[in-house]
């Protein structure tokens, strides 16, 4: 599962040498490990905010307070996200002009693309791992349960006898 605050901290430190990037007067291009940084970034606290809407079956049973818990993280980075969104858009609009806008979400989309293929993909196989696995435990116990009383049942019917 995606952290939200450890992604935006990650984004906001990327943010910030981007933004002294800016300051000294570098090209975008010098830039591209932080931008990449930041988008990755940003890419997941979008996944968690998006994995907080629909949380794993088995985590609503046991771990509801923790499921507030994170859709607030979510949204609270996921704001944090948009200012900052929103702060470099408008800088590299002034600086650059629009089209180099353009092309930094591209860029994003390219990165965005490769990061669900890759981990978010994989951490959907493991929330549904996580899901049948509280079933099964679930019908472990209760099958174990009914054999149990069936048992005790049994037993008193035959001391009555």
């Amino acid at each position: 599962m995606i952290d939200p605050i450890s992604a935006i901290a990650v984004a906001s430190s990327a943010f910030t040498l981007i933004k002294k990037g800016f300051a000294a007067g570098r090209e975008i291009e010098s830039m591209t490990g932080d931008l990449s940084k930041w988008m990755g970034a940003i890419s997941d606290v979008k996944q968690a905010q998006n994995n907080s809407k629909n949380p794993p079956i088995f985590k609503k049973l046991f771990f509801n307070s923790s499921i507030e818990k994170e859709a607030m993280d979510a949204f609270a980075a996921k704001k944090k996200a948009d200012e900052m969104e929103e702060e470099l858009r408008n800088w590299i609009n002034l600086t650059h002009g629009p089209n180099s806008w353009s092309d930094l979400l591209k860029m994003q989309a390219k990165i965005r693309k490769q990061r669900q293929e890759m981990i978010y993909a994989q951490q959907e196989k493991i929330k549904s791992i996580l899901n049948v696995s509280g079933i099964i435990l679930a019908t472990i116990v209760f099958a174990g349960a009914m054999v149990g009383l069936t048992y005790f049942i049994f037993i008193g019917l035959q001391e009555r006898a």
